[in-house]
């Protein structure tokens, strides 16, 4: 019998690739858990297979609804699940922290409730995220999985309970959960509202005339490790199928390490506008506080699985700007956030 994986938030930038990589890569059948009101932009290529119910399948549910989560769960019975959905936005999380809680902490909790009062026995994927670091000292680069959470934002905060509800039903209740924290990872159909896109979204607009030759950034200082969201999601694969251990948790990343400003660079040296782009700093995309040091150590991780990064970040970079391009050749209109 074939087995079944669920990806709660398949429309998301991640779950659509990891869809992708699993029809790919083996013979499961997916089920996206999907809110009836989440755009299908990011899964548009899908939509024929899911209209023919040729592997991949879509699920309504919401993660503040339990009833619908034991629904799907009784429907679908999954070998595998990886929770991916969540409110993803650490700058949205200051204007809306209650949501963002409910959604992260609370809807972790009634995912993996449901899973324990329904008896079923899934190797479950936990996504919590590498903000749960927060502000982190110089000294303590690499970030290790031992290092103290300082969460910076509400949504971080939300992270680091999405991380020990994961790691407590496992402990507590024997459900084979594992928490990663992944480190920035990025590349096509990432969201608008993330630093690297939206100077994306921007220069595209801008080779397109669509607004003056300016791209308005946040902050610039802050370092990251950049990782590519199709290594990321071969990362989640390799996570559950190579000797999962319940209540484990890994630090994955990328290799690759530079400022936002020096990925804005990267960006605009890309650009056909290159030398004629202004940067500036708008207030407006400032956070009150910001997780500045984002550097993993993720030796457990590739110790683990033997996973290492594949894809450059010069090649993520140039996927993601020619994903606006394509974007706005279509004629569509944005926000210019």
């Amino acid at each position: 019998m074939k087995k079944r994986a669920l990806i709660t938030g398949i429309t998301g930038m991640v779950g659509s690739h990891l869809c992708d990589f699993l029809l790919e890569n083996t013979d499961w059948d997916i089920y996206g858990f999907s809110r009836w009101r989440s755009p299908f932009d990011n899964i548009e290529h899908l939509l024929k297979r899911v209209n023919e119910k040729d592997r991949v399948f879509i699920e309504y549910a919401d993660l503040n609804d339990m009833a619908s989560i034991i629904t799907i769960l009784k429907k679908v019975n999954p070998d595998y699940i990886f929770h991916l959905a969540a409110q993803s936005y650490p700058k949205t999380s200051f204007d809306s922290p209650i949501d963002t809680m409910n959604t992260n902490i609370l809807g972790t909790a009634r995912l993996l409730e449901s899973v324990k009062l329904l008896g079923l026995k899934p190797v479950v994927h936990v996504c919590a995220s590498s903000e749960v670091f927060g502000r982190v000292s110089r000294e303590k680069l690499p970030i290790n999985e031992e290092c103290t959470f300082h969460p910076a934002s509400p949504y971080a905060i939300s992270k680091v309970g999405t991380d020990l509800v994961g790691r407590y039903y496992a402990q507590a209740y024997g459900i084979t959960t594992m928490t990663t924290r992944m480190f920035t990872h990025t590349g096509p159909r990432r969201g608008d509202v993330f630093a690297e896109s939206t100077f994306a979204k921007q220069i595209a607009m801008i080779e397109a005339g669509l607004i003056p030759p300016i791209v308005k950034t946040g902050n610039l200082d802050s370092l990251r490790t950049w990782a590519d969201v199709r290594d990321a999601v071969r990362a989640y694969y390799m996570l559950v199928t190579i000797n999962p251990i319940a209540g484990e948790y890994y630090n994955i990343g990328g290799s690759y390490t530079c400022s936002v400003r020096d990925m804005l660079d990267t960006l605009l040296k890309m650009s056909t506008y290159e030398g004629k782009i202004e940067v500036q700093t708008d207030k407006e995309r400032l956070r009150p506080i910001d997780a500045d040091l984002q550097v993993p150590d993720t030796t457990k991780f590739k110790n683990h699985t033997g996973w290492e990064p594949e894809i450059s970040f010069e090649k993520t970079m140039e996927d993601l700007l020619n994903y606006w391009r394509e974007k706005i050749k279509k004629g569509h209109n944005f926000l210019t956030r």
